[in-house]
């Protein structure tokens, strides 16, 4: 079994040191490969040779989506710049993939602590993965590259593709398998006001996403609260 990790960036110069100091703790064998939307920093120019980079059209389902048609993984994982993959992450998903799992993700940890952001965590980990079955994108999503393949990837979309496609197996009843292992993500967007009205606003945006609302708007409106 091989895996391929696909890390979309854009503009990641503040960020993508800690993530490649990240990478050389993974333990294992897998491929690695960044998606670049067109980034105008040093983002590339970090990276520099160590791993292949995909250039792509910017847009993070665009980017997953081209990164994914050069893998050559059976299992394809998908990861934030800014999130830290636990130690053993390739050892946990071939783990869950030798058990039959398609599709599934990691808790989530944040690097901003308080009771309301373990709070935070505890509703994403126990109330959306576990007893909904929906992962986003900072769970680090992984999938059987059949499964990947045959629901057509990512849904191009500005905003929420995560939540789209996790919507959609689950409406084809693909169980969601929740790794033991911890990712620690960003709380970067929680420190540009009180933390439970972030968290408010960003249930107001899914319910709207959920209800139809444009995705543009809805992705203008999230940029707000990045």
């Amino acid at each position: 079994m091989k895996i391929s990790l696909i890390i979309p960036v854009y503009n990641e110069s503040s960020a993508i040191s800690a993530c490649l100091d990240n990478l050389k703790c993974l333990r294992g064998e897998a491929e690695i490969l960044f998606a670049d939307g067109g980034s105008t920093d040093d983002t590339v120019a970090q990276i520099g040779g160590r791993y292949p980079v995909v250039t792509c059209p910017k847009g993070r389902a665009r980017q997953m989506n081209a990164a994914a048609t050069v893998a050559s993984g059976d299992v394809l994982l998908f990861s934030h710049c800014d999130s830290v993959l636990p130690a053993d992450t390739f050892e946990e998903i071939a783990d869950a993939v030798g058990k039959d799992a398609a599709f599934g993700c990691f808790h989530i940890g944040f690097d901003y602590d308080g009771p309301l952001m373990r709070c935070n965590a505890w509703i994403s980990n126990e109330l959306r993965a576990r007893r909904s079955h929906i992962a986003f994108g900072d769970q680090g999503m992984f999938f059987r590259r059949e499964l990947f393949s045959r629901v057509g990837g990512f849904p191009d979309l500005p905003i929420m593709e995560d939540y789209a496609l996790s919507r959609r197996l689950k409406r084809e009843r693909i169980p969601l398998s929740v790794l033991s292992g911890r990712i620690i993500t960003s709380g970067r967007r929680y420190r540009v006001g009180h933390p439970l009205m972030i968290m408010w606003r960003m249930l107001v945006l899914r319910c709207e996403f959920r209800l139809g609302a444009d995705p543009q708007k809805i992705a203008r409106r999230y940029q707000d609260i990045r």
